[in-house]
């Protein structure tokens, strides 16, 4: 018999219906899941908040006893999350909390999701998540993961009949001015809740009804024992520090670790690639080794500093604690600077530890370099990184959050393994810290937002058909395959871009499944294997009331291609035709270069043209590979991004393909403005702008810029460049002779102007237009300085021959 004051509250009899045997089946459960270290859920749905509320509070401290009392601890730790923005979602806290109030073995916390980022790492024993407002799946992928083995989570949702038809403030945010909020589709809701209700584990409770939907079943797990450490035989110090390790995966992650406290012998490098799934403590282990690492470098030079990076300050907090809190149990005082209650900066004795955005680590000098969640950057980035610095430490997931499948090893390891001054140490962690293997809350978590996707292995049978042509264009059925009998596909198709470059995130897979502008495209070998991926956004037209607005700065919803083109290029003719923008295409890692991105852009162009579009567009972090495959399928630069992404380290390039006559003429005009732009601003701000790239940029696509552009040079200019070119005058004389000569080459296309070579164009692209000093020319290029100025005085003896036909000063 539950307590009076538990049995009555507000007028409500929590006697009736099935509640008493809910919350014994639920007891059972959970001292089931403390004997696995396994956790368990019960979601709460309806519509009384004081009922939801207050079944909840009844949970949570009957919970906060047992786990209390099983795992002998004296404080229970609770997470409350909200969107505080929401009257009744503060009146749903307001009641939890006052029934938490006077229970002094609860540490009661509340967190908006927005800033849910900050936990990230912190381990709490229960969790509440209030989803009646909003259901937002990075919010999901981020906070069950930070529950501990033996506790429980619980879900305060509507009931589910009205949840499935109900718009959430996430779903608003996927409608546009075409697609208005009423053509949002409610898929991802419908997957959320069928798969609650298939998984053991789980229950199900109806406030509304006081009926019990589904029992939390029995899971079948082994009672859970944790293996005891094989310590590594150390001074105290070092000890004090490897029993920070909760695991021997740990312990062997540090070990391996420690051995970059031997500096390699010059030209050589030394990195450590260590790979995990979410929950294995891959984070701390690393945070646990560069405190080491700084203590004994401390020691060898007297001052240390790691740099520490992420695609976000929010991935290495799990890292940066561990590093902390190791550092003072070898004794030292630290000091950190935080930002949100995020650590940034640890100091202590001659040692940093300082987290650095990638772009800002590329400039810095660290002793050491950490890059956590490595998968989460371009690998563009990653290889930047390890060509600057000998000692790198690469942490990435598997499977979870942030997690990147086994592709960035295949993307990333394969040209690491191949340079042989680079010794290479791997470790893969299997063993969970926060709670067990096959944990049921987990296998969950991953099946509902496909975080364990990946594509099918490839036979040789497959090749053939790749190699003969014989796949198919599919537009699949989405609500098949987030719903019913096709998930297997959604599982290849979403495994393909966890294999890809792209940093995948639980809102991705909703907005695939419930965006009224996005739609998927695939291609499908006989055997039923995807093997290319295709995500595509419909953009236009743009409202004529809206076409000045965002003229003026303004901005709307799902429409990145017509702003951009409308804010930059100032053509108000695009705005009136509709396109699809591809948001993201990749293919499987075994059948790359094979031909069938090239294949599914063709498909998908013609598709585009019987449905009237004026065009399909990307936008992409730009590199020459990249470039080159948009550019050989005909699609055109239209704009370029000021600065840098600080995370990718790259330029954001637009390009269109024109599907319409009338489309290809402003596309055409909008490419003669960009190369203006372009050519006009390499000093800057495109100075360190890839001169390979650049070049690809300044294709003609037989429209030079100015028709007949002649160079403008006075004629005391001409006889100083004569002089450079065929006498001793310098460069540095004539450079703005030089720089009219270049200008005049980029602006015409080549039926008006000197066949050079590609080096040729690069020396000019590097020294003239970007203005590097001869020895940044030099690293870029791969030639000697001499070797470079040489060759810049024969091309200006080209181009002073060709348009003014001088032969000699």
């Amino acid at each position: 018999m539950m307590e009076n004051k538990e049995t009555s509250y507000s007028g409500i009899n929590l006697e009736q219906g099935d509640l008493p045997i809910t919350l014994k089946l639920l007891d059972r459960s959970m001292d089931e899941a403390i004997k696995q270290n396994s956790r368990r859920m019960i979601v709460l749905m309806g519509h009384d908040n004081i009922k939801l509320c207050f079944i909840a509070g009844i949970i949570l401290r009957r919970a906060a006893e047992k786990m209390a009392k099983r795992l002998n601890s004296d404080k229970i730790q609770i997470l409350y999350a909200l969107k505080h923005n929401y009257e009744d979602a503060k009146e749903r806290l307001k009641v939890i909390s006052s029934l938490m109030k006077d229970f002094t073995l609860i540490d009661f916390e509340e967190i908006d999701y927005a800033d849910t980022e900050q936990v990230l790492g912190t381990t709490y024993d229960l969790l509440v998540l209030d989803l009646i407002n909003d259901l937002r799946p990075n919010d999901i992928g981020r906070l069950i993961g930070i529950v501990r083995g033996g506790g429980l989570i619980i879900l305060i949702t509507p009931h589910f009949d009205e949840w499935e038809k109900r718009i959430t403030e996430f779903q608003e945010l996927l409608s546009t001015p075409q697609h208005p909020v009423n053509e949002v589709r409610h898929i991802f809701k419908k997957r959320f809740i069928k798969k609650l209700l298939k998984y053991p584990g789980i229950a199900v409770y109806d406030v509304d009804k006081d009926r019990l939907v589904k029992e939390p079943g029995v899971v079948s797990l082994p009672a859970f024992k944790r293996r005891s450490l094989m310590l590594p035989e150390k001074g105290e110090t070092l000890l004090r520090a490897y029993k920070m390790a909760l695991t021997q995966d740990q312990v062997e992650v540090v070990k391996i670790i420690e051995k970059l406290s031997r500096r390699p012998e010059k030209g050589e490098k030394y990195i450590v690639v260590i790979t995990a799934d979410r929950g294995r403590g891959k984070s701390c282990a690393v945070g646990i080794g560069l405190a080491i690492l700084a203590h004994k470098l401390r020691k060898a030079k007297g001052r240390v500093f790691i740099g520490v990076t992420a695609p976000a300050l929010e991935n290495v907090q799990s890292l940066m604690m561990l590093a902390r809190r190791t550092l003072e149990a070898m004794g030292y005082k630290t000091e950190t600077i935080e930002r949100r209650r995020v650590i940034e900066r640890i100091k202590a004795r001659g040692i940093t530890i300082e987290y650095m955005r990638p772009l800002d680590l590329l400039s810095s000098r660290p002793d050491i370099v950490a890059v956590d969640e490595a998968a989460g950057l371009q690998v563009p980035m990653l290889h930047k990184i390890w060509r600057l610095f000998d000692r790198i430490i690469f942490s990435s997931t598997i499977h979870g959050y942030e997690g990147a499948g086994r592709g960035f090893s295949i993307r990333f390891l394969k040209r690491i393994k191949e340079d042989k001054n680079t010794k290479l140490f791997e470790y893969e962690m299997n063993e969970p810290i926060r709670y067990a293997n096959n944990d049921p809350i987990e296998l969950w978590l991953f099946d509902t937002l496909l975080l364990d996707a990946e594509p099918a292995p490839l036979t040789e049978k497959d090749y053939e058909y790749i190699k003969s042509g014989e796949v198919k264009y599919i537009a699949p059925n989405i609500r098949e395959w987030f719903l019913e009998d096709k998930e297997n596909e959604l599982r290849q198709f979403v495994g393909i871009y966890i294999l890809a470059h792209y940093r995948n995130r639980p809102n991705d897979i909703a907005m695939m499944a419930d965006a009224p502008h996005h739609t998927i495209r695939a291609l499908k070998l006989p055997s039923n294997k995807i093997v290319t991926a295709v995500e595509l956004a419909e953009e236009g037209p743009i409202p004529e009331d809206m076409i000045d607005y965002l003229k003026k700065g303004g901005w709307i919803h799902g429409n990145i291609i017509p702003d951009r083109f409308l804010k930059h290029l100032r053509d108000e003719r695009f705005a009136r035709y509709a396109g699809w923008r591809i948001v993201r295409i990749a293919t499987h890692p075994n059948a790359m270069s094979l031909g069938l991105g090239s294949r599914i852009i063709e498909f998908i162009c013609d598709e585009a043209i019987k449905r009237g579009y004026g065009w399909v567009g990307a936008g992409f972090g730009v590199n020459e590979p990249l470039l080159r495959f948009w550019l050989k399928n005909n699609f055109i630069p239209i704009h370029i991004s000021p600065d840098r992404n600080p995370v990718s380290g790259e330029y954001t390039v637009l390009v269109i393909r024109p599907l319409k006559e009338e489309v290809k003429k402003i596309i055409l005009q909008a490419n003669r403005e960009f190369r203006i732009k372009l050519l006009n601003s390499l000093v800057d701000p495109y100075d360190d702008l890839d001169p390979y790239v650049v070049r690809l940029l300044l294709f003609t696509w037989n429209n030079p810029v100015f028709k007949e552009y002649k160079p403008r040079l006075t004629e005391i200019q001409v006889e100083r460049v004569a002089s450079y070119a065929w006498s001793g005058m310098t460069y540095e004389c004539v450079s703005d002779c030089v720089r009219e000569l270049t200008l005049a080459y980029f602006y015409n296309d080549e039926t008006n102007r000197p066949k050079l070579s590609e080096k040729e164009e690069l020396i000019l692209i590097t020294k003239v237009l970007q203005a590097r000093s001869w020895r940044a020319c030099s690293e870029v290029l791969g030639m000697h300085p001499q070797a470079i100025m040489d060759a810049l005085r024969e091309i200006t003896r080209v181009l002073v021959r060709y348009y003014y036909g001088i032969s000699g000063a």
